[in-house]
């Protein structure tokens, strides 16, 4: 398939609702940004910040990087991503992935949303490999305990074709916690193997590697706040603002896009 024009996926994007529209509710992106300013853990990710973030000031940096509406007053409906914006974050990604393969980098993929962007950071690892890079795993089987209204509660850290995602047992869990990209980074140390140059993830897995000191691309939805927090401070290389809760196929065009842009296809 040939990769869509910039004017085509920015287009697809709003089609589908990645970007523009999206079905990430206003009410539920406040939510989780007020947890987050009150210490809330399991929404930051793994990061730590150097400011002292208010609610405002989330709000506005969100309005900024993701493109939700800035009025404070609108509290209950539809809110925006600004699909420029994630253009212009997959093409950070495009360039960084370029750099990373003339480079021949140890690059690391992994994922807290293994049902929606599991195959495109697959893709993405393929076609870094066949440059030369070397992706990374580590700590397969490390297995942690979460709370959970939806048991069982042990989460299991399991690589598929070199992207990294976390299991019941048995099936994949969507994940938002760090633990698992802690475990890696560990195994790796005491093994003495070196840490990856660059790390592309989502969730826990990319606050946590960002949070480490390495180079990391993130993927955030407009209620997930911490990675566009980090990449302000200077722990991310990019974030990229999407809706995370669509189907593989949907995605494809950003995949191809970016794959293009880096020359990789």
């Amino acid at each position: 398939m040939t990769p869509p024009s910039r004017a085509e996926l920015v287009e697809h994007l709003v089609r589908t609702g990645i970007a523009g529209q999206v079905n990430t509710p206003r009410q539920n992106n406040l939510k989780h940004y007020r947890r987050l300013v009150d210490g809330d853990e399991y929404y930051q990710f793994g990061l730590t910040f150097a400011q002292d973030w208010s609610f405002d000031d989330v709000l506005a940096l969100m309005s900024k990087r993701c493109g939700v509406v800035a009025d404070p007053g609108y509290e209950w409906g539809i809110d925006t991503i600004d699909p420029d914006r994630t253009a212009d974050a997959l093409e950070a990604v495009a360039d960084r992935l370029a750099e990373a393969a003339a480079g021949r980098e140890r690059v690391l993929f992994a994922t807290g949303h293994p049902r929606n962007l599991l195959e495109t950071y697959q893709r993405w690892g393929a076609a870094l490999a066949e440059r030369g890079c070397a992706v990374v795993t580590a700590a397969e089987g490390h297995t942690y305990e979460v709370e959970s209204e939806y048991p069982p509660s042990r989460r299991v850290l399991v690589w598929r074709d070199g992207v990294g995602m976390v299991t019941d047992g048995v099936d994949s869990r969507h994940s938002h916690h760090p633990f698992a990209m802690r475990a890696v980074l560990a195994e790796l140390r005491e093994a003495g193997e070196a840490w990856p140059q660059l790390v592309i993830a989502d969730h826990g897995f990319a606050g946590a590697a960002g949070e480490a000191g390495i180079p990391t691309l993130g993927f955030a939805d407009s209620n997930d706040p911490a990675l566009f927090l980090a990449e302000h401070e200077g722990k991310l290389h990019a974030t990229v603002p999407l809706d995370d809760g669509y189907t593989t196929d949907d995605y494809r065009p950003l995949a191809d896009y970016v794959l293009d842009r880096a020359g990789l296809t």
